[in-house]
């Protein structure tokens, strides 16, 4: 008799704000506001009454300015212990931190930036289009380090969008699947990965650490392949009708966690599925969290605080704390020793 096949889901439920998340990862932000028309200071040509300025987290006509107050986003604040990959499909992100550094990228870009001892960054998002609408799309993903790299110097790394991984299959009904591989090589005949910053947890060979998007279209059919036995896997189904995993009907708008070493066969719903994959082997150490601020102990968070209440990490030289880079939608980055890398 042949056993009955062993079933890759676990579990799934509603996605919450933010989206839960296993380790090694913290958690995962989904952004995606339809802003309107810029106006001339970069921000929504749009009345803002009533939207609680400064903790504006609520949709409202499609969008939200975040801790912004003129530009949408999130003006300068810490960071110490862990790393944020900030995952751009639409929109533009406007990068400032203390360290002098400053950077434009979206459509497709991904900004690694390891915080390691302590950084200050902002992160807004210009409106750039007077004429028409300025819509942006990302995913912000905090990816805890190891006690060994919590102290590190920080860094961050630009992944431009035509150095990562696309790739584009059919399934047996020529019904197309689409990936992104930030993290994580889809198998070995793929072209390489461009490298996270050094000290990433993903910069190690045996953490099985992979971030993907998955595209598929319309009853499309997909074996998302195994990973390694002890890797943690979660899917996160943010858009379609219904999505189809073994034997497991999935609604819309659900955190799937997966059984990483058994594959997955995906079957999209009428209007098709799109999923963020997040795997890694994990870290297995205590986490001690104070907001932006992650250890390992609270005596550690405590000494956080007060080294950053000493040091300001470094201060911030830029002359407002929500810096945007001008009008030019041309995407750059500039190091703290005033190189300048731009997309190819």
């Amino acid at each position: 008799m042949t056993p009955p096949a062993i079933d890759a889901v676990t579990k799934f439920e509603p996605l919450k704000f933010p989206w839960q998340t296993p380790d090694p990862f913290l958690f995962c932000v989904h952004h995606d506001d339809t802003y309107p028309a810029a106006n001339e200071q970069f921000g929504p040509n749009a009345s803002l009454a009533g939207r609680n300025l400064g903790q504006d987290f609520t949709i409202k006509d499609g969008w939200r300015m975040y801790h912004g107050r003129v530009v949408p986003g999130f003006p300068s604040h810490p960071h110490r212990g862990f790393e944020t990959v900030t995952v751009v499909r639409q929109g533009l992100i406007d990068h400032a931190d203390s360290l002098g550094a400053a950077a434009r990228y979206g459509f497709g870009d991904v900004q690694w930036l390891t915080a390691g001892r302590g950084i200050q960054h902002a992160e807004m998002f210009p409106l750039l289009d007077r004429e028409g609408p300025n819509p942006i799309d990302f995913f912000q993903i905090w990816l805890n380090l190891p006690k060994s790299d919590k102290m590190v110097a920080p860094h961050f790394k630009m992944l431009w969008a035509d150095t990562i991984p696309k790739v584009s299959l059919a399934d047996a009904q020529g019904r197309a699947i689409d990936l992104v591989t930030v993290a994580g090589r889809l198998d070995a005949s793929r072209l390489a990965q461009p490298l996270p910053p050094p000290s990433s947890w993903a910069a190690r060979s045996d953490t099985d650490v992979a971030i993907w998007t998955i595209k598929l279209a319309p009853h499309a059919e997909w074996t998302l392949p195994a990973a390694a036995d002890g890797s943690n896997r979660m899917l996160y189904f943010f858009k379609g009708d219904g999505l189809q995993i073994g034997t497991r009907t999935i609604p819309n708008g659900q955190a799937i966690t997966m059984r990483a070493e058994v594959p997955a066969a995906l079957r999209a719903g009428s209007t098709g599925a799109e999923l963020l994959m997040l795997q890694g082997r994990p870290i297995g150490e205590p986490v001690a969290q104070y907001g932006p601020f992650v250890m390992n102990t609270m005596a550690e968070i405590q000494q956080t605080y007060a080294d950053y209440q000493r040091t300001q990490f470094g201060g911030w030289p830029w002359p407002r704390h929500d810096p945007v880079h001008g009008a030019a939608p041309q995407r750059f980055a500039k190091r703290p020793d005033g190189e300048v890398e731009k997309p190819a």
